[in-house]
């Protein structure tokens, strides 16, 4: 009679946990990163000794083996792979769209083209002195939106600069604690849910971190997680307790660098996805598009200086520079103060002359600096473009490998709703089981 007890009581005991189970997946529905659970139960056999059949019990009921996750490394994988490649197209697009914003928002094209305008004006009455002043100003335009677009180019770098570090800082951040999640399953019982929900946690960090790099895992029996950081054989960045620290800078030729250190060595850190990746590409192209415009600076400024030194002023006086620039080709300023001091007429034109300005027309057309300012543009918002609609693509893909994963190892309430009616009348008959001995008992103690 007490072997009938044990084994209600065992029913009893290892339904309700998995009673528990199904109500702790159906709370957690809505909750990111939680994993299906299922209790798993085993037969608890009973032989006594010899091998008579009077000898052989009938088993002493059941117990739960252990909580079990509905993971799939796969899927999970997937996910993973599909935030890296979303993550830094994603920050490209981010710094790409500056670029746009730095190069346009000062409208350096249409002050190079107000520029040559008024110099085209002056040239049909050079003795005009309101036409010299507006061709001045034009000039003080023109300078100040080199000036004003190259400075939102360097703000843009500077600002790159902090992202990145920041994001270095993150990925240090997340390190740290999956080594805490790691010793916290080394001390934990395997199967435990206990042990369930710091798998969930490790899943979530490195989910994260994907989003900042492309990391490669390896887990061993206990669930402890190995991190790389830049596919199967970049450096070692977690393993067991021990983290490393993901560092940023910028190396001798100004790119964009990262560096891993652990254990006291450093290794040089090569993304190839996540947002790391996308600050590389980005600050790769805020410098070819800062290099770009120095270009245009540099040629507009020394090709119009020589026009305007090689003509004659207002008052016949040989031309002297009309722009200056400063520390950098972009820091450009008017060097001329006086409109008389335009130098519209030839070497050998008298005050009415205009050939200078013609030959000003002539560089216009020779530089191409309108052209080039366009195409600068125009090439930037192109490649914009592009990377837009490789990030809806893959936006597409992540959702659908999150679908995927969530459908393997998600909570589905219709299956959840049909084991808590299981588990319930399996709880309710092992109850029953206990009251039968209970009664059954009683009866022989009665017939005493």
């Amino acid at each position: 009679m007490s072997d009938l007890l044990s084994i209600g009581a065992s029913g009893v005991r290892a339904y309700q946990t998995a009673l528990s189970t199904v109500s702790e997946n159906i709370a957690n529905t809505g909750t990111a990163g939680y994993t299906r659970r299922t209790t798993t139960l085993g037969e608890v056999g009973s032989i006594s000794g010899g091998v008579s059949a009077r000898a052989v019990s009938t088993g002493s009921g059941v117990a739960v083996s252990g909580i079990a996750r509905s993971a799939d490394a796969y899927r999970a994988q997937a996910v993973r792979s599909a935030g890296t490649d979303l993550a830094k197209t994603e920050t490209s697009v981010t710094w790409m769209s500056r670029i746009e914003s730095s190069l346009g928002d000062n409208k350096l094209g249409d002050r190079l083209t107000s520029f040559f305008g008024a110099a085209q004006a002056l040239s049909a009455d050079p003795t005009s002195v309101p036409a010299r002043a507006a061709m001045l100003e034009t000039a003080s335009t023109a300078a100040a939106a080199f000036t004003a677009t190259g400075k939102a180019l360097d703000a843009a770098a500077s600002e790159l600069d902090a992202s990145a570090s920041q994001g270095a800082q993150s990925l240090n951040a997340l390190g740290t604690t999956l080594a805490k999640i790691n010793d916290g399953l080394a001390r934990t019982q395997p199967g435990s849910s206990s042990a369930a929900q710091l798998a969930d946690q490790r899943d979530q960090v490195l989910e994260q971190m994907s989003t900042l790099t492309d990391v490669n895992t390896a887990f061993d029996d206990l669930g402890r997680a190995t991190v790389r950081l830049g596919g199967a054989s970049g450096a070692v960045f977690v393993v067991g307790t021990d983290s490393g620290q993901v560092s940023f800078a910028r190396n001798d030729d100004g790119a964009v660098q990262f560096a891993v250190t652990r254990g006291g060595e450093a290794s040089v850190l090569s993304p190839s996805g996540g947002t790391l990746a996308g600050f590389v590409d980005g600050a790769q192209r805020i410098a070819s598009a800062r290099a770009g415009l120095n270009t245009i600076a540099s040629d507009f400024t020394a090709q119009v200086n020589a026009v305007q030194m090689q003509g004659r002023d207002l008052d016949g006086k040989a031309g002297t520079a009309l722009f200056a620039t400063g520390e950098t080709a972009t820091d450009i300023s008017v060097a001329l103060t006086d409109p008389r001091g335009i130098a519209a007429a030839g070497a050998t034109g008298g005050v009415r002359d205009s050939s200078n300005l013609s030959a000003l027309q002539a560089v216009r057309g020779s530089g191409a600096f309108e052209t080039r300012t366009t195409n600068l543009i125009a090439g930037n918002a192109a490649a914009l473009e592009q990377r837009k609609t490789v990030a809806d693509a893959q936006s597409a893909i992540r959702d659908g490998a999150v679908s995927a994963l969530a459908a393997a190892s998600g909570v589905d309430l219709d299956s959840e709703a049909v084991d808590l009616l299981r588990f319930q009348q399996a709880y309710q008959a092992s109850s029953r089981v206990i009251q039968t001995a209970r009664d059954t008992l009683q009866t022989i103690l009665d017939l005493r």
